[in-house]
């Protein structure tokens, strides 16, 4: 059989396709802006035949129709691996459900038989000549719960950028059970975030760890994308990208001739990536470029493939870092935000790298619900929060007064350390905590 008459053999309707989903079964979407909507609505229509059906997907960014045709949960339970947006606000209302991870092993969970799949639910390029499909923007995990599905049901969508390899970025026409031609609407595109002066000047200090050949890991959020932008507005050269998100801002740096990724001792003049997520603009760029290389989680996040590129320096945000040098990037004490992602494989693995360094970035302080000013820098962290990065792991924390190196430093160099990089307003008050928990000397100074 050709390739296009086993295609057409596997055509049908969403509603057909989705006759397959039973009750009981364990369904994962595609990750990211690689969800489809269109399949989850297909299988929302099935609400009413359909028991105890657990969906998973990763960062998914609209709410699904499964979710929003069962308040109760009766039907289906939403699991995320990582919280979107969209996520955060089901997670409120107790419709959504966070499942721990450190990103760079979940491929090894469905291979593992920790996570069975029933039916995948992913979206593709259009089939090429050799009978393949793309992955799209999202290759983390999707190949390796495609692998542990029992059926693949596959949304084609004209609109995808073609990405390429790196490796699995692609699926055969053979693997998939069920095919559906989709409404090709356009990948979701992130919003613009307003970046603040607390934002340029945390940038600014990150600069100032940057070199000329560095291989450089951004998180997402304003505080990155300002560091982006600086780059791309500085001389440094010859700098490399070993990364888990690719966003738009890697696009200004690479068109301002900033990467080149020629010094990189691993996939060298490749940017290195295992999902993207932004605009157009970014979408665009990554459509059948050979200067971008997608692959699977467990090799980009590999603390161990990290380490192999001299001087990596990963940089990410943080909701609040205690005394001890604990850093939460999950949390808001109880209440979920995100989830770990990436950051705890590249602050390992940037320590990992000859040279490398792994900052965590962010603000002094925050506005509470009443107007308030809270500190960032806290004695503890907040009751319920989450430890993303255990201070035996955290490497730098940089606010815009100032870093702390925290590695080598016993806990009251630690304090005084971080205290020094705390809001002013603040500073009394945490060395009298500080002195409660035993981490304070007399002796200290701060700067």
């Amino acid at each position: 059989m050709s390739y296009l008459a086993e295609y057409k053999s596997k055509l049908v309707s969403a509603n057909e396709a989705l006759k397959a989903v039973k009750s009981g079964d364990t369904v994962n979407y595609g990750e990211f802006v690689m969800a489809s909507h269109f399949l989850d609505w297909a299988l929302a229509q099935r609400k009413d035949e359909l028991n105890d059906v657990k969906i998973i997907t990763t960062t998914c960014p609209f709410i699904p129709k499964t979710v929003e045709v069962d308040p109760e949960q009766e039907h289906f339970i939403y699991n995320d691996w990582h919280f979107s947006g969209a996520s955060r606000k089901l997670h409120d209302k107790g419709l959504c459900f966070y499942i721990p991870l450190t990103y760079h092993e979940a491929p090894s969970f469905y291979e593992r038989g920790y996570v069975p799949v029933d039916v995948a639910l992913i979206k593709l390029t259009p089939m090429d000549k050799q009978g393949f499909f793309n992955h799209g923007t999202s290759n983390s995990m999707t190949p390796a719960f495609c692998d542990s599905a029992k059926i693949v049901i596959a949304e084609v969508n004209e609109s995808i950028p073609k990405c390429l390899g790196g490796n699995r970025e692609s699926i055969h026409v053979s693997e998939i059970d069920y095919i559906v031609e989709g409404d090709n609407k356009p990948l979701i595109q992130l919003p613009d975030l307003p970046i603040t002066d607390v934002d340029n000047q945390v940038a600014e200090l990150v600069m100032e760890e940057l070199e000329d050949g560095a291989c450089i890991q951004l998180g997402i959020g304003a505080m990155p994308n300002a560091i982006g932008s600086m780059i791309a507005k500085s001389d440094l050269k010859d700098l490399g990208v070993h990364t888990e998100m690719l966003v738009d801002s890697y696009v200004d740096m690479y068109e301002a001739g900033r990467i080149t990724g020629r010094r990189k001792q691993i996939d060298k003049c490749k940017m290195v990536y295992t999902f993207a997520m932004g605009s157009n603009k970014l979408y665009e760029f990554l459509d059948e470029n050979p200067v971008c290389a997608i692959f699977p989680v467990n090799y980009t996040n590999n603390p161990f493939v990290i380490g192999q590129n001299d001087k990596v320096t990963a940089i990410n945000n943080a909701i609040e870092v205690d005394l001890y040098g604990q850093a939460c990037s999950e949390s808001s004490g109880v209440r979920h935000i995100s989830g770990t992602g990436g950051q705890l494989d590249f602050i390992f693995g940037s320590y990992k790298s000859q040279a490398g360094k792994g900052l965590v970035c962010l603000s002094s302080t925050t506005t509470g619900k009443n107007g308030e000013t809270i500190s960032r820098i806290k004695p503890t962290l907040t009751p319920g929060g989450i430890v993303t990065d255990p201070r035996s792991i955290n490497f730098y924390v940089i606010t815009e007064y100032g870093k702390a190196m925290l590695k080598g430093k016993s806990t009251w160099q630690r304090a005084e350390a971080l205290i020094n990089i705390a809001h002013p307003q603040f500073r009394d008050e945490l060395i009298k905590e500080a002195q409660k928990m035993k981490i304070w000397r007399k002796s200290n100074k701060l700067v």
